[in-house]
């Protein structure tokens, strides 16, 4: 029995070496002008990675990372060529970003999508996202904090300062009739510079990641692009709200302003039919802390608070009813995710409306009501020497 149970194990046939593997923490595919399909990696450089070792700068410094290109029909055609230039096993297992250029994202990437997901070192777990421009411009830019761009805009992504999906949930909306995909939009700019000594010393500013908004899809094609202050309308509306600040006007002196961080956020969507007429409801709830104040009054008292509150609310529903607009008017897609809670209210009625759900969603009407609370006024009732009258 034990010399059968020996043939049985397994032993250390299919190992590769950490030096034999080119580890790719980030990938960027374009529609190149003669129709074909550039795929970019970022590979991670390991020495830069290894205490003691080269580090990642500007300064003469080796980089961390090594940005490679290749073209082909198709994405498995272009890691093939992709093979002739990297002495290495490419390996897609720790790849943070999959970026889509914009004339890419506009053709469709199911031209592309298709490998990420049926290959089996990809992970769905990459965030996904649209470059305004190409996606190797993006892939070849630094950061002056994270080891690699890449890295950084997955660490953007992970803290929920914007929208972010990843690969599934855009496969998942792909899916869904309820639903459009919408994707984090990023673009490069200049950011931040690198002190010296002196003031001669001081580095220019450097092209790095930046996060910008949303991009809007209609099935697996891009449309449009929602900017950041519509971005949080669609947060809102989505109920997908984990952070950010409402800055409001003070109620006594309307020329200051307030600053109030969300703590929690809520979103819930009741839809109407009756067999003609369609009608969303959405209640959002949201509770914050006041964290700065500009103005000299007393914040505290009851009333103050009230009317603070009252300011909150409409912010909130200008956001969100300004991103409602766009979708409506503008793309006349469901991106919020109308159609699944009709669904799930409305399943015969459903059948009848799927496919063409966003001409219905385009002409429905929707009511937004906010109701906000202020929990806490941070380290302090009052703001210093502001008199208790």
């Amino acid at each position: 029995m034990l010399l059968f149970l020996t043939g049985l194990l397994g032993g250390c046939w299919s190992r590769k070496e950490i030096a034999e593997v080119a580890v790719v923490l980030g990938t960027g595919v374009d529609w190149t002008a003669d129709g074909r399909i550039r795929l970019t990696v970022q590979i991670a450089r390991p020495t830069a990675f290894v205490g003691g070792g080269e580090a990642m700068g500007a300064g003469g410094e080796a980089p961390a990372s090594w940005v490679v290109s290749a073209e082909g029909r198709t994405i498995e055609e272009a890691e093939r060529y992709l093979a002739m230039k990297v002495p290495r096993d490419i390996y897609w297992g720790h790849s943070v970003i999959l970026v889509f250029g914009e004339e890419m994202a506009r053709k469709g990437t199911g031209i592309a999508r298709n490998f990420f997901q049926r290959d089996r070192q990809v992970r769905e777990t990459m965030w996904m996202m649209v470059a305004k421009g190409e996606a190797k411009d993006f892939l070849e830019t630094y950061s002056a904090l994270a080891k690699t761009s890449a890295q950084a805009a997955g660490f953007l992504t992970r803290m929920k300062t914007t929208y972010a999906v990843q690969v599934r949930q855009y496969a998942e909306m792909l899916a869904s009739k309820g639903i459009e995909p919408t994707v984090t939009a990023v673009q490069v700019k200049e950011a931040g510079v690198t002190p010296g000594l002196n003031q001669e010393t001081k580095s220019p500013p450097y092209k790095q990641v930046q996060l910008d908004g949303a991009a809007v899809f209609k099935e697996d094609k891009l449309i449009g692009w929602l900017d950041v202050y519509e971005t949080r309308g669609l947060l809102w509306l989505k109920g997908e709200i984990t952070k950010g600040v409402v800055t409001v006007p003070s109620p006594g002196e309307r020329d200051k302003q307030v600053s109030i961080v969300i703590r929690r956020g809520k979103t819930q969507v009741v839809p109407v039919y009756d067999g003609g007429h369609l009608r969303f409801d959405v209640k959002v709830k949201v509770e914050g802390e006041m964290v700065e104040q500009q103005s000299r009054e007393n914040l505290a008292k009851p009333e103050k608070t009230r009317a603070l509150e009252s300011e909150m609310a409409a912010d909130v529903k200008r956001r969100a009813a300004v991103a409602l607009e766009k979708a409506q008017w503008e793309y006349g897609v469901d991106i919020f995710g109308f159609g699944d809670a009709f669904h799930r209210r409305y399943k015969k009625e459903w059948r009848k409306l799927k496919d063409r759900w966003d001409r219905e969603f385009a002409r429905a009407e929707v009511a937004i009501a906010v109701e906000a609370h202020i929990r806490e006024t941070g380290l302090q009732t009052r703001r210093a020497g502001t008199p208790e009258k």
